[in-house]
């Protein structure tokens, strides 16, 4: 054995490792499982808050405005709003069907005209109806075809890709301007980041989309949390691999199942 061997020479401040390994604590693991019950409580109790608030505030409302139509002085009315929770909205859902079918015969269609024509004659209050009236029309009678699409355009500018919702094809004035051009325009709708609710209406022609097959709500998802939370995605390369290895498979079964019967 060497004399360095038998005599290590001792090592100075400087061998020391600049960090030195420290065991988890309590306080440690404490704080670990505070942090993942927040991770796993916070988005649960937002999401039934929210919930709990978007029912129960129209339905007080609700409840309150039917109390206003109704006798005053009848006690069994008051009792009856009172022991019924969501009362209101019970009469606004029947009243609206009730509507919906008056408004579907000759008397009612009839009716309907002339209180339109009354409030045509209204200059500011002939604006709102129109808009209204269109903005609901188009919502309720081609939400088939609208908001059905995600995409990618180049937005702001040349090299920039910002996500889209295709809204539906140019109608109107803006599809006769745009026609000139020989080329099939859509309008597509660019939301803000994290608020999707504004944004910007963009009229462009639809080979300059990137049609993407995420669906609507994984795009919103993508929005709402910054790109951070992105769907999976499998190419359809990929897809077609794993069914062809999955037919193989099955071949290969079939095959051996058969020598085997064949054998007994």
């Amino acid at each position: 054995m060497s004399e360095s061997e038998k005599n290590p020479e001792p090592k100075g401040p400087l061998d020391a490792p600049l960090i030195r390994p420290q065991k988890a604590g309590l306080l440690t693991g404490l704080r670990s499982s505070f942090i993942a019950g927040i991770v796993v409580a916070a988005p649960m109790a937002i999401t039934a808050y929210i919930v709990y608030w978007f029912i129960t505030s129209p339905m007080k409302q609700l409840d309150g405005f039917v109390r206003m139509l109704l006798p005053a002085g009848d006690s069994r009315l008051e009792t009856i709003t009172q022991a019924i929770p969501g009362f209101g909205l019970l009469v606004a859902v029947l009243a609206i069907l009730a509507l919906g079918a008056f408004a579907k015969n000759f008397f009612g269609r009839a009716m309907i005209r002339t209180g339109e024509k009354l409030l045509d004659s209204m200059p500011v209050i002939r604006n709102l109806h129109r808009f209204f009236k269109n903005v609901f029309e188009t919502a309720l009678q081609k939400s088939a075809r609208s908001f059905k699409e995600v995409g990618l355009i180049q937005y702001p500018r040349e090299g920039l890709w910002a996500m889209c919702f295709v809204v539906g094809d140019a109608q109107g004035e803006v599809r006769r301007r745009l026609s000139l051009e020989d080329e099939d325009h859509v309008g597509v709708f660019v939301p803000t980041v994290p608020n999707p609710t504004s944004g910007f209406l963009i009229y462009l022609p639809r080979k300059d989309i990137v049609p993407l097959t995420m669906s609507i709500e994984d795009a919103a998802k993508v929005v709402f949390s910054l790109g951070l939370v992105v769907p999976e995605y499998s190419a359809p390369e990929e897809a077609v691999r794993k069914l062809e290895q999955l037919a193989d498979q099955a071949a290969s079964e079939r095959r051996s199942l058969l020598q085997r019967l064949g054998g007994k």
